[in-house]
């Protein structure tokens, strides 16, 4: 299908969603925020689709929230049903989509956009890439999952700090508190992301969604029970064709050829 506000490719199992307001530096407005949901469940029914790319359009990766289409809608407007609506839906269907997610930062990910960026899972910044969470200059909290992925990446007090001071924080930083996981010059960057896509999409795809699915829970686990979670995920990824694979591949000493199931 054709969409609006985002670009779908699809290329060597591949999706790459870019994000298409650059008039906006991609500003989320509901017609963007329903095509990505559409989008990355578009690529979960796919088998084709190993691994997804999401990225921003121009200078920026995306802005965050689009604060005109919010002030159109007048006083009726409610911010947490349109998060509960829009953004959670969002969010959720990313971290629930077992196919890793590659996050191309290749500008500023400002307010929400910066939460959907953290809800990926290899982030590659652009070296110009920024990360700044504006939500206090409105006195508004952080929101779209940043209070959940933040503490968690880089620890509670920077992530209070970046939240209380809506401070920048620029990509060789981001590096260094774990934000993102790699950091490249502008003219290496669309290399380094296909890089990243394409050994991901040549790998055991079902095993890297068992893994994402068995560390988010464990979040919510004691010991025992990711334990006793991570034996039965196991088992599931003992019985697949790409581990058999694996196995052959070791011991004829040749590069494996998963399939992904």
């Amino acid at each position: 299908m054709s969409y609006e506000t985002i670009l779908f490719d699809q290329t060597d199992g591949v999706a790459t969603i870019t994000l298409n307001r650059p008039e906006t530096l991609n500003a989320f407005n509901d017609t963007m925020i329903r095509e990505c949901i559409d989008a990355f469940k578009r690529c979960g029914r796919d088998p084709q689709v190993r691994c997804v790319v999401l990225t921003g359009s121009g200078r920026g990766f995306s802005s965050g929230q689009d604060l005109a289409a919010v002030q159109a809608r007048g006083q009726e407007f409610s911010i947490g049903e349109h998060l509960r609506q829009g953004y959670h839906r969002l969010i959720k269907t990313m971290v629930g989509l077992e196919r890793p997610i590659v996050g191309a930062i290749n500008g500023v990910a400002a307010g929400a956009g910066c939460g959907v960026a953290l809800a990926t899972d290899i982030r590659i910044a652009a070296e110009k890439a920024s990360f700044v969470l504006a939500f206090s200059r409105v006195g508004l909290i952080p929101d779209s999952g940043l209070n959940w992925f933040l503490p968690r990446i880089i620890g509670q007090a920077r992530a209070y700090q970046l939240a209380v001071t809506a401070e920048k924080l620029g990509a060789q930083q981001a590096l260094e508190w774990g934000l993102v996981n790699q950091v490249a010059p502008m003219e290496k960057f669309q290399a380094t992301v296909a890089s990243w896509a394409q050994r991901l999409a040549q790998g055991p795809v079902l095993a890297y969604g068992l893994t994402k699915r068995a560390m988010n829970r464990a979040w919510e686990q004691s010991l025992d029970q990711a334990l006793a979670y991570e034996a039965y995920l196991q088992e599931t990824a003992g019985r697949s064709l790409d581990h058999r694979e694996g196995v052959q591949a070791f011991l004829e000493k040749r590069a494996p050829r998963f399939v992904g199931a």
